[in-house]
């Protein structure tokens, strides 16, 4: 039986003791900073908008409080995490919490919505919602996959108003390798009018066409029926296009009942396509506003944000409503609801609640929806900490797919291309496009992978931040350590994790180096790292 010495001994207890705070750490710094900062007073900073008016409706109701503001440390992070899909680097972070103005919050979201790094991180949201994905059971093929993103980065790029980017996708023909769009009608279960409808409901109407009754099913069915694919002489060039079979005028009935007339020849996806993006058409606008809700929470307004209905109500249908009204109003400008949601104070409440059971809480948007980071986020993340690459892989050959070296894990176009790192921490498979299809909760195998795998003590022994963290006389130490708190966290440490670094060195046996690697490795395991608060 294996029994450790007194240095083994005094390591693990210190490396267990390193966990316990690093386990805490969620609480300890919120005590802290609010001991610290003067979160309450400034709680007039924020104007409440549409949506806290909404939200403190539900909450009278329900006979709750909203939290408090989140402190500017937890802001900054939130926000570049919930936008960029990255961590803000340390002087990014600690201009943002000493700058004295009180309009710096939403200077920031206005920054950031702005910034490159959030079209690439819209890019990665809208290609799990799409698809993109080469190989089986989607089947892009690698260069239309490439095109396709390329196009949706452009669109977010340019802000492109959503009525006309869900046009372009229903209405457009050609090859998959030169009109980008028409991967939209690739990327369904099954290339027929049933398939494709369940796709465009889900998509653009928030709904499950496959649950609505078999005549109005058929009603939407009738509007893609004409949807045709043809080979080209080049490999794996496909064109898609409207098959006119007959030409003869036909009278169909849209979704909500009303009757339309298709001329001879008249393409019958255009019809659909003005019908769904009208203004007055509620489908469309409501979908929309709940995606970019459950985006920024978490969670949509809808327990499902794909699955909208009577059997799923809204928790605030009246927000549903107003911000469906304001995403019509700014002409169908995305931006301008994710601008709308992060400078409510809805989103910028604490995660801890003003009383009350987290749980029940997070159900009401009385406190911010604690939740861990997106795999992609996460690897990028440890990548940027340690200083490395992370390695992907593809069950099929990529003949056509260059990733450039230092490519953030955000930036992966295809959805065939991982690692075992992301599924295991719940990137989606791109099989069905579903909201529900990543999976952000926490399980043991991450844990153990955490706390006990190649893959990160590679990362550790690879890193030179990591090795040279406790290294130096005191005064250097200590400059490393919080400078590495600010890094992970956003904020400066407290005096008791300031002290227990300085304390793990005096562990017998142990040198500086692997003192240096145990602390990172600790916070790596921390909830403040990995959840987004």
């Amino acid at each position: 039986m294996f029994k450790p010495d007194d240095t083994v001994r005094a390591r693990l207890q210190g490396l267990f003791l390193l966990l316990m705070v690093a386990g805490l750490s969620l609480t300890v710094v919120d005590a802290e900073t609010r001991a610290v900062l003067p979160l309450y007073e400034r709680a007039g900073a924020i104007e409440g908008n549409l949506i806290d008016e909404h939200i403190a409706a539900v909450h009278r109701a329900a006979g709750v409080s909203m939290a408090p503001l989140c402190s500017d440390s937890v802001f900054v992070r939130r926000v570049y995490v919930d936008l960029s899909g990255s961590l803000p680097k340390p002087k990014a972070a600690l201009d943002f919490i000493v700058d004295p103005n009180p309009g710096k919050r939403g200077r920031l979201i206005d920054d950031l919505l702005r910034s490159e790094q959030a079209t690439i991180y819209q890019t990665l949201r809208w290609g799990d919602v799409l698809r993109l994905k080469s190989e089986f059971p989607v089947n892009l093929w690698p260069n239309a996959v490439q095109a396709y993103s390329q196009w949706i980065l452009e669109a977010q790029r340019s802000n492109m108003p959503y009525d006309q980017f869900a046009r372009e996708l229903l209405t457009r023909s050609g090859s998959n390798f030169r009109v980008p769009q028409v991967n939209f009608y690739r990327a369904v279960q099954s290339k027929d009018a049933a398939g494709i409808a369940e796709t465009v409901g889900r998509v653009f109407m928030g709904t499950r066409i496959k649950a609505w009754p078999d005549s109005e099913r058929l009603v939407m069915e009738s509007f893609f029926a004409d949807v045709a694919y043809k080979p080209t002489s080049e490999w794996k060039e496909e064109i898609v296009y409207q098959n006119p079979g007959v030409y003869q005028a036909v009278d169909l009935r849209l979704p909500n009942g009303a009757q339309v007339h298709i001329a001879a020849g008249q393409d019958k996806r255009v019809v659909f396509a003005d019908w769904l993006v009208a203004k007055d058409n509620p489908w469309f606008a409501r979908a929309a506003v709940n995606r970019e809700w459950a985006w920024l929470f978490g969670r949509g307004l809808t327990a499902e944000p794909d699955d909208m209905g009577p059997h799923n109500p809204a928790l605030s249908e009246s927000l549903l409503n107003a911000l469906s009204h304001e995403l019509v109003r700014s002409g169908y400008d995305l931006q301008s609801i994710r601008r709308l949601i992060l400078n409510s104070r809805t989103y910028q409440q604490s995660f801890q609640p003003s009383a009350g059971p987290v749980e029940a809480a997070e159900a009401l948007f009385a406190c911010y929806p604690v939740r861990r980071l997106d795999a992609e986020v996460l690897a990028d993340a440890l990548c940027l900490l340690t200083g490395t690459k992370e390695h992907y892989m593809s069950m099929v050959p990529e003949p056509f797919t260059h990733i450039p070296a230092g490519q953030r894990t955000i930036a992966l176009a295809d959805g065939s291309i991982g690692s075992s790192f992301l599924e295991l921490f719940g990137r989606p498979a791109r099989d069905t496009g579903l909201f529900s299809e990543r999976d952000n909760e926490p399980t043991k195998k991450q844990c153990l992978h955490l706390l006990n795998s190649t893959h990160i003590q590679k990362k550790l022994d690879a890193s030179w931040q990591a090795k040279n963290l406790l290294k130096g006389d005191a005064e250097e130490r200590r400059k490393r350590v919080r400078w590495a708190y600010m890094t992970f966290y956003s904020r400066w440490p407290t005096a008791e994790e300031l002290k227990l670094a300085q304390d793990y060195l005096k562990t017998p046996g142990l040198n500086k180096e692997q003192a240096s690697q145990d602390l990172y490795w600790a916070m790596f395991n921390s909830k403040e790292f990995l959840f987004n608060h």
